[in-house]
């Protein structure tokens, strides 16, 4: 056992008690071995399933501490809650169960999917503004106009033992572990895990993941001014201001805070999906991220990661993926020079299709003025195994004297055929 901070706001009984009161309230989510994209990793992999909860995330288990702890007053008053997506659904699915009237107030700009997922819980959704911030304002009307209890998604001690109930399971369902990297926005998960592992395996290391354009905690915890701000896939991450309460235990107890780029981020929603069948949004895959930025650092360690949610547009899930085969190869845009003369579409797919390549989409260019009034560019999208594949492709069209050239591929230009 670690001697803990006795100024610290949440402590180890405080989260044994909240397990005890989600027993049969939210979902036991399973440890999932990794073994296939561990290997790829360097590491031994272990996932915590959390996007398998009833709203895919793990911010069922404090809004059901915070509301079931309310008393038959505020109760009757209901709640408000600021958010744009695992929170507001948590609130809502919770406070139905409960009996519990909830509001909760959302940017405008919140995708239609993420309203009626709320909606469709029993929550009145009040739109206001384009970001969190412009909803603090009208949040504060509620509870002073209609004396709403507001329910803080990560500064509260409530919501704090009951995220960290995540890390008494690791606790009870991972083996020996080196290493647990947790998914930082507000701080709430890993402050709760890191009180909850610390006192069970002081030994354990608790590694905390931000993307790199919303490095708040980091920050905070360094001393250094707040850089958030900008567009990431990990919107559930993406928390311009962490926690007081957050910072406090993690400052004390986390022994390393990394930041990962977007691109790490896009590349760890397509393995999840690939290697492992597991639909992870943005700040889910985080953990992940971290792995595939800096593998020495978890070179041979046994490592367990939260996937702490999964609420990932449909639309913007497809784009990671395709855009995934394009960065492996496996998708490319070829531009060729052809003469326009009749065979010639014929021509290029026979030899696309002989080395093994599937076309997706084609597409003739004859009018614009930089071409030859006799030839044509034609595009075409195509299929591929791997790079070693589209080289052979490539190679095939040199041998016919066309020149081809791939597109899209931050500028590289690789050609076949005379310069």
């Amino acid at each position: 056992m670690t001697d803990f901070d006795a100024a610290l706001p949440v402590t180890p009984e405080m989260i044994a008690d909240a397990a005890l009161l989600l027993h049969g309230a939210v979902l036991r989510t399973p440890m999932a071995a990794a073994p296939a994209l561990g290997q790829a990793l360097g590491c031994s992999l272990s996932l915590k399933l959390e996007n398998l909860q009833q709203t895919s995330s793990f911010k069922v288990r404090g809004a059901y501490v915070k509301l079931y702890g309310l008393d038959e007053a505020e109760r009757r008053r209901g709640v408000v809650a600021m958010s744009a997506g695992n929170h507001a659904q948590g609130v809502a699915y919770h406070a139905a169960n409960l009996g519990i009237p909830a509001t909760i107030v959302m940017p405008a700009t919140t995708p239609f999917s993420k309203v009626e997922r709320t909606r469709a819980h029993g929550a009145r959704v009040v739109l206001e503004g384009r970001t969190l911030a412009d909803c603090a304002v009208r949040t504060q009307s509620l509870i002073d106009d209609e004396g709403l209890v507001p329910v803080h998604p990560y500064d509260d001690p409530d919501i704090i033992r009951g995220q960290g109930t995540v890390g008494l399971e690791i606790d009870a369902d991972a083996g020996p572990l080196d290493t647990v990297v947790v998914p930082i926005g507000g701080g709430g998960l890993m402050a709760g895990m890191a009180v909850a592992l610390k006192d069970r395996r002081p030994e354990i290391r608790m590694i905390g993941v931000q993307v790199d354009s919303y490095p708040s905690m980091y920050d905070a915890v360094k001393g250094l001014p707040n850089r958030a701000g900008g567009a990431t896939l990990a919107e559930g991450i993406a928390v311009k201001q962490p926690g007081a309460l957050t910072r406090r235990i993690i400052a004390d107890l986390v022994d390393e805070i990394v930041l990962v780029p977007e691109r790490a981020i896009e590349r760890a929603v397509q393995l999840l999906v690939e290697q492992q069948r597991v639909v992870a949004e943005g700040a889910g895959a985080a953990g992940i991220a971290a792995i595939l930025h800096a593998p020495d650092r978890f070179a041979g360690q046994s490592v367990a990661t939260v996937i702490c949610g999964g609420n990932i547009d449909s639309r913007l899930l497809s784009s990671v993926l395709m855009r995934g085969l394009v960065r492996d190869g496996r998708l490319i845009s070829l531009r060729l020079e052809i003469s326009d003369e009749p065979g010639m579409l014929a021509t290029v797919a026979e030899t696309i299709g002989r080395t093994g390549g599937n076309i997706v989409e084609v597409l003739h260019h004859r009018m614009f003025q930089d071409i030859p009034v006799k030839n044509a560019d034609l595009d075409v999208v195509v299929e591929t195994r791997n790079p070693a594949h589209v080289n052979e492709i490539l190679a095939s069209f040199a041998d016919l004297g066309i020149r081809a050239r791939m597109l899209g591929t931050d500028g590289a230009d690789a050609r076949g055929g005379a310069a």
